[in-house]
């Protein structure tokens, strides 16, 4: 086998990531995903490229929040993963499936070629996620009006919900925050990222029993590629009553009463009560996403 030659790609060479084939269809999954030239890498073996990756970020980033276009051809995990390992940004790594991939062989075999590839370069398996895309012909989910809606200007009322939220969360990434700083690390993220959308801090609501208690908090947002539903979240002590749903069918409805029509979504793939509410909504699964996470190496590479 010919030696490989890994190169990051600027504006004049842009057009060498579309060289490759695209089985798993990810340009349909970032169709309004604006990637930056210079943050493109390609690994070339004969002047063919034989794995591509595209990091990601938002338009103030300086730098990658994750890689979220990542293909690699068959037989070639070793390139893939050199091109992971050689990379100047260590961060998530989301691999894009369609909805039905383990169905078809071919995408089966497409997608295995990848997480080979990223735990050949140390990434681990984080999460499976699914998505939802809720579209107008798809009718506003009823509001069972349970729940007193509204904002709520203080930060420190959203953190203290998110650590109550969070003491019994099912969701991997706030499990990986809790277990690396604890509930305050988790919460914290979370209001980051919500700063960090382009959405107004305004959109944040509570919600609240008709008693006045807090029952849980829902963050309809804007992210780069458009609205989406932030995040739901019911505390502890109202869990069971079916809260989730009213919370993003409030959601929903906020969204497009600001114009919105489309509205993402997404879930860990193991939250069936939260896959449950979304299907019952009107947010069909439209495609699967798989996080890996590169794991730390000490200085001399050993894990």
């Amino acid at each position: 086998m010919t030696d490989m030659v890994i190169r990051a790609l600027d504006e004049s060479d842009a057009q060498l990531f579309d060289a490759h084939p695209d089985p798993l269809n990810a340009r349909a999954a970032h169709q309004r995903t604006t990637h930056r030239p210079h943050w493109k890498r390609v690994a070339l073996r004969d002047g063919a490229v034989v794995a591509r990756g595209a990091w990601w970020g938002g338009p103030d980033d300086e730098e990658p929040v994750n890689l979220n276009w990542f293909d690699v051809a068959e037989g070639e995990v070793e390139a893939g993963a050199e091109l992971l390992r050689s990379a100047p940004w260590q961060v998530e790594l989301e691999i894009n499936l369609p909805s039905d991939w383990r169905e078809h062989p071919a995408l089966a075999a497409a997608a295995e070629t990848r997480f080979a590839a990223a735990r050949a370069a140390d990434y681990e398996l984080l999460v499976e996620r699914l998505l939802y895309r809720w579209t107008p012909e798809r009718g506003l989910p009823e509001r069972p009006g349970r729940l007193v809606f509204g904002p709520e200007p203080d930060d420190a009322v959203f953190f203290d919900a998110l650590r109550r939220i969070h003491a019994a969360t099912l969701d991997a990434h706030a499990l990986k925050a809790i277990a690396a700083g604890g509930l305050d690390q988790a919460a914290r993220q979370e209001m980051e990222f919500f700063h960090w959308c382009p959405s107004p801090r305004e959109w944040w609501q509570l919600a609240r029993t008709p008693e006045g208690e807090l029952a849980g908090i829902h963050i309809p947002a804007h992210n780069p590629s458009g609205p989406t539903i932030g995040f739901i979240g019911v505390l502890p002590e109202h869990r069971g009553r079916g809260y989730a749903y009213d919370l993003l069918a409030e959601c929903t409805h906020f969204l497009v009463e600001q114009g919105a029509q489309v509205v993402t979504g997404a879930t860990d793939r193991g939250n069936f009560p939260m896959a449950a509410n979304f299907t019952k909504a009107g947010y069909p699964v439209v495609r699967e996403r798989i996080n890996f996470h590169p794991v730390a190496r000490t200085a001399s590479g050993a894990r």
